[in-house]
């Protein structure tokens, strides 16, 4: 090879640089180790399948129908084989209740920073719904242990323009993220969780979607908004506590364990 190409990388200025990156990569290196700051992370997955949640538990609730999705293209975009798509009832509300039905839906994601791909925003805007107004981040008053709690959630209004005239045409859609331990209202501080776990090998967060409605002679009808919070935190109470004590891992014990 002639000299005149290997001239440029000997020139003092190219070498400085060189000196600088080498530097400056074994700086983050070594800084990352003595940190013990974690950027691959591993799956901490479920202490027991969705597939495998105990529906006796969720009672006044009844499941009356489970669905899984067929599509592959569609299955490969959820990017998860854990969730469940249930329709619930509610038995101990009035059959004309337009809370007397519930459509429920639970994913779960691990080992994947960073992400948070599916939001009712997208998705109901994306199978032709219109958002109605803006969301509404709010919290839901929650027993779980013995303890009351404020849950986080984000509260969206959509309708179908192509309804018919005797359709109510909107839906409320509720929905709130568990991410490494915590819970999030909405996509943006999920995601700000996930970049900010910095120290754990690990990382998962599941999303917990939900709407109710009820089918009547003229169509469907939804709970108005003062309805609709009660109704939430109701099944909430019932939801959240088999969720997390025998499904959701236990972050706390699992950042315990030596690296």
């Amino acid at each position: 090879m002639d000299k005149q190409y290997l001239r440029p990388y000997f020139k003092p200025s190219f070498l400085t640089c060189a000196v600088i990156l080498f530097i400056a990569a074994a700086g983050m290196s070594a800084t990352t180790a003595f940190l013990k700051v974690k950027f691959i992370k591993l799956p901490l997955p479920l202490r027991l399948s969705l597939d495998l949640m105990n529906k006796n538990a969720l009672g006044p609730y009844k499941v009356v129908n489970e669905s899984k999705i067929e599509n592959k293209d569609i299955r490969e975009a959820l990017g998860t084989d854990e969730y469940v798509q249930w329709i619930l009832e509610d038995e101990s509300v009035d059959k004309a209740s337009p809370a007397r039905l519930c459509s429920l839906f639970i994913t779960f994601y691990t080992g994947t920073p960073d992400q948070v791909p599916h939001v009712p925003e997208e998705c109901y805007t994306g199978g032709g719904r219109q958002q109605q107004q803006m969301p509404d981040d709010t919290t839901l008053s929650v027993n779980f242990n013995g303890e009351k709690f404020a849950l986080p959630v984000r509260m969206l209004r959509f309708a179908d323009p192509q309804a018919a005239h005797t359709e109510v045409p909107k839906e409320d859609v509720t929905y709130f993220f568990k991410v490494n331990g915590k819970y999030a209202a909405s996509r943006e501080p999920a995601r700000r969780m996930l970049q900010a776990n910095f120290f754990s090998k690990y990382s998962y967060f599941s999303k917990v979607e939900w709407k109710f409605f009820n089918r009547t002679a003229v169509g469907y009808v939804y709970p108005d908004k003062k309805d609709l919070v009660i109704a939430s935190e109701k099944l909430m109470n019932k939801v959240l506590p088999v969720l997390e004590n025998n499904h959701w891992p236990d972050w706390k014990a699992a950042n315990q364990e030596k690296n």
